[in-house]
């Protein structure tokens, strides 16, 4: 608490217990640091000041302005629980932890800190951040992905917690493991807990905490197609299904096992495009970009298909930069010259 009083980063959500705000900036920073995240907090508190703003807005609003931030699902579930807070609650946030898990998209860390922050009960938030401080500091090596191991942290959280405070608290520890207990660089030797850190005792600071699931990475190919017409019109599709990138648009892909040569590729345009007079076809990026996700990496060529007849269903090259697009292609839309 004395750590947190003279080392917390000034943050517009601490100076509020207002739900909405709290929620929101909990939901993006979940699998997103501090410094990248806050420009797209001040962006949505900007275009939505209420929870009711939000649930009003259309689905592709939320998703252009949370363009670049990832984990798309985050977004999407946010907007439907923006909706449900709305219809459901009257515009309220429910102010107890197992109301709040009944939202969209909420899970035990969410609701913990809205709980704990807006609403003074006596729940401990567990995120990347606690598991290492506690982990650390106790010396504990149950894997912090296995649901013994998440049970016993939950326990350890609420059992060292400090009651007369938990706002403060909570938000500490979770500094705390932000700033001072870094996951690659720990500031060790001016810690104020340095004396009865088990980790730091027996050597084990860069060992902890454990995780045992290690992460398969899968190759995929993607060929992009930038198709422009003579009156500078292209094609842009919407993603269905469930994929991380449902609702976002994207040139029409071609997706292979392999690397696409410029005669493969010519061959698969020619027989899926039929009717479209392409007058010539070029590589754009010579080196894939390779994109890199949690689970894949996308080695991604863009291919420019220069045509001599009016594309059916197009949209004009100006509007392109309007729609919500994954990272990977609103840099090249940025990169490109038509």
């Amino acid at each position: 608490m004395e750590w947190y009083a003279e080392h917390k980063r000034e943050l517009p959500w601490r100076e509020t217990q207002d739900p909405y705000t709290i929620w929101l900036s909990e939901v993006i920073l979940q699998q997103t640091r501090v410094v990248q995240g806050l420009p797209y907090y001040e962006r949505f508190v900007k275009a939505f000041p209420t929870v009711q703003d939000m649930a009003a807005a259309e689905e592709e609003h939320i998703l252009k302005l949370w363009q670049g931030l990832g984990y798309y699902s985050r977004a999407r579930n946010m907007h439907i629980t923006a909706k449900q807070i709305t219809a459901e609650y009257g515009g309220n946030f429910p102010d107890t932890y197992t109301e709040l898990l009944k939202l969209k998209g909420v899970g035990d860390y969410t609701a913990s800190a809205i709980a704990s922050i807006c609403f003074n009960e006596l729940q401990p938030v567990v995120d990347g951040n606690v598991y290492r401080v506690l982990s650390r500091y106790f010396g504990v090596d149950l894997p912090i992905d296995s649901g013994k191991g998440v049970r016993y942290f939950k326990e350890l959280a609420r059992n060292v917690m400090n009651r007369d405070n938990i706002r403060d608290y909570n938000q500490g520890i979770m500094e705390f493991g932000a700033v001072q207990c870094a996951p690659k660089k720990p500031y060790c030797l001016l810690c104020p807990l340095q004396d009865s850190c088990v980790a730091l005792a027996q050597n084990k600071v860069q060992h902890l905490p454990v995780k045992t699931k290690k992460t398969k990475i899968r190759s995929r190919y993607f060929n992009y197609l930038l198709f422009i017409d003579t009156n500078y019109n292209t094609l842009m599709e919407q993603r269905v299904g469930k994929g991380i990138w449902k609702g976002l648009y994207q040139f029409p892909l071609v997706e292979t096992n392999e690397e696409m040569t410029l005669e493969m590729l010519r061959k698969s345009v020619e027989k899926k495009w039929k009717d479209v007079g392409i007058l010539s076809l070029s590589l754009c990026n010579p080196t894939p970009i390779v994109h890199k996700l949690s689970h894949q990496h996308l080695h991604t060529k863009f291919w420019r298909v220069n045509t001599s007849t009016p594309l059916e269903g197009a949209i004009p090259w100006s509007k392109v930069h309007q729609l919500p697009v994954p990272v990977l292609i609103a840099d090249f839309i940025k990169s490109i010259k038509i």
